[in-house]
C-alpha cells in the first residue's frame, strides 16, 4: 500500500477551474483508497473511484457523526457531542425518524407542484434584469434571490430577514473563517430560527415547518425545540448555497462552452439533462464527503479499520472514465450513468428534486430569455470559491 500522504484539499489546475484536482486522476488509477492529511488534524482515507464511491457510502459501517465536512475544518473538533435534531450527522434510526419526518416534502410530486411559482420566480428576476440593463452582477441579481425566495417561502421564513441568515451561511460555508466568527453565526441563527418555531409551534401556518410540527404530532413523534431548529438550520443553508452557486457556475461553464450554450438555447427542453450533466461536471460539494469508519469495512485491496477517517471525493467519482466518457467535457446532451453530485445512499441530498426544478426552470429560461448573454469583464478576472466547503464564483458580471 503506498503511504504517500498528500494534504488534503488538493489543488485544482491552474488551466481551467471546473476541473477537479488533477491529483484525483492519480489517486483513482491506483484502483484502491489512498490516505491523506486533513486540516482537521487526521489522516483519512480517500475513495475517488464512482463504483468505490457508492459502495461506501451506502454502507451501515460509515458514521456521518462529525458532518459531511468536518475534514477541511483546521482542528476541528471530531468528538463532539451529537445534534439531536441533525440529519447529517445522525446515522440509523436517529436519522430514519428525521429523515421519514421530513420525505413528503420534498417528494417529487410536491416539488413538481412547487414548479410554476418557481418558474414565475425566475421570469420575474429576468424581467427586474432586462429593466435594469447591464452590466449586472448575476449572483446579487439573479443566482442568490431565487432560491433564498424559494426557501424561505417553503420554510415559512420572512423574506426581509433573508440577509440575516445570507450573511451568516457565508461564513459558515467558509474554510477559513475565525472560529469565533463562527460561532457566534451559529448562535445567531440558532435564536432567529428558534424565535421561529416558537411561532410556528403556537400557530401554524401553511409551510414546511409548521406541516413537520403537526406531522410528527400526528405520528407521536414530537420534534422538540432543538430538533426542529436544527433541521431549519440545515435546510436554509443547504437549500440556498448550493442552488444559488450551482446557477451562476453553470451559467459561466457554458458562457465558455458556447457550443454547449447553443444547443441549450435551440431546445430549452435539454434543460433536465443539462441539468445532470452541468452537476456531474462542476460537483460543487467540492471536498467530498466526510465520514468515520465504526467497524472495520474491506474497500477493494485494502480494509478501512473501525477508527478511521474517509474522504468520498464526489469530483473524482463524477469524473472517472470508467463510467463517464469522455469524463472532462461538457456535453449537455449526455444521458445514462447517474452522478453522485447528490451524495449516495441514505444521506443522499433530501432536497435534491427542489434543487432539480429550480435549475431546470433557470436554465430553460435565462439562456432564451437572454440570448446575447455575456461576460462583462475577462474571464481572468472572475474569482473563484476555492475557501467554500459549496465551489462557486464570487461575483459574474454579465450584459447582453
Amino acid at each position: 500500500m503506498n503511504e504517500t500522504r498528500p494534504a488534503f484539499p488538493l489543488e485544482r489546475p491552474s488551466g481551467c477551474p471546473f476541473d477537479p484536482a488533477t491529483g484525483y486522476a492519480e489517486l483513482r488509477d491506483r484502483k484502491a483508497p489512498s490516505k491523506v492529511t486533513t486540516p482537521a488534524g487526521v489522516d483519512a482515507w480517500v475513495v475517488t473511484r464512482y463504483d468505490d464511491v457508492r459502495t461506501v457510502l451506502r454502507d451501515p459501517r460509515l458514521s456521518s457523526r462529525n458532518a459531511p465536512s468536518e475534514h477541511v475544518v483546521v482542528d476541528a473538533e471530531l468528538d463532539r457531542e451529537l445534534e439531536s435534531g441533525s440529519i447529517l450527522q445522525n446515522d440509523g434510526q436517529a436519522h430514519r425518524r428525521l429523515r421519514r419526518l421530513l420525505a413528503t416534502e420534498f417528494a417529487v410530486k410536491r416539488m413538481e407542484a412547487y414548479r410554476p411559482r418557481i418558474a414565475a420566480l425566475v421570469d420575474e428576476h429576468i424581467d427586474a434584469m432586462l429593466a435594469h440593463g447591464g452590466p449586472i452582477d448575476l449572483v446579487e441579481a439573479f443566482a442568490l434571490p431565487i432560491p433564498s425566495l424559494v426557501i424561505c417561502e417553503l420554510l415559512g421564513v420572512p423574506y426581509e430577514d433573508r440577509e440575516q441568515f445570507q450573511e451568516r451561511s457565508a461564513v459558515l460555508v467558509a474554510i477559513d473563517t475565525d472560529p469565533e466568527k463562527s460561532w457566534a453565526a451559529v448562535e445567531g441563527l440558532n435564536q432567529f430560527l428558534a424565535g421561529l418555531v416558537l411561532a410556528k409551534q403556537a400557530k401554524r401556518d401553511d409551510d414546511l415547518l409548521s406541516r413537520v410540527i403537526t406531522r410528527g404530532e400526528e405520528l407521536g413523534e414530537d420534534l422538540t425545540l432543538e430538533e426542529l431548529v436544527s433541521i431549519g438550520f440545515t435546510l436554509l443553508i443547504a437549500g440556498h448555497e448550493t442552488t444559488a452557486n450551482m446557477i451562476a457556475l453553470s451559467t459561466l461553464a457554458l458562457l465558455r462552452e458556447p457550443g454547449q450554450l447553443a444547443a441549450l438555447q435551440k431546445d430549452p427542453d435539454l434543460a433536465v439533462t443539462a441539468v445532470e450533466e452541468l452537476l456531474r461536471y462542476l460537483s460543487v460539494v467540492q471536498f467530498g464527503l466526510f465520514r468515520h469508519v465504526t467497524d472495520d469495512l474491506p474497500a477493494g485491496p485494502a480494509t478501512l479499520e473501525a477508527g478511521d477517517f474517509l474522504v468520498a471525493a464526489l469530483s473524482a467519482a463524477n469524473r472517472d472514465p470508467e463510467v463517464f466518457e469522455n469524463p472532462d467535457e461538457l456535453d449537455v446532451t449526455r444521458t445514462g450513468s447517474a452522478h453522485v453530485a447528490f451524495g449516495f445512499g441514505p444521506h443522499q441530498c433530501l432536497g435534491q428534486q427542489l434543487a432539480r426544478v429550480e435549475l431546470q426552470e433557470v436554465f430553460s429560461r435565462l439562456y432564451a430569455r437572454i440570448p446575447t448573454l455575456r461576460l462583462a469583464v475577462p474571464f481572468e478576472e472572475i474569482k473563484f470559491k476555492d475557501n467554500t466547503l459549496v465551489y462557486g464564483v464570487q461575483a459574474l458580471p454579465v450584459t447582453w
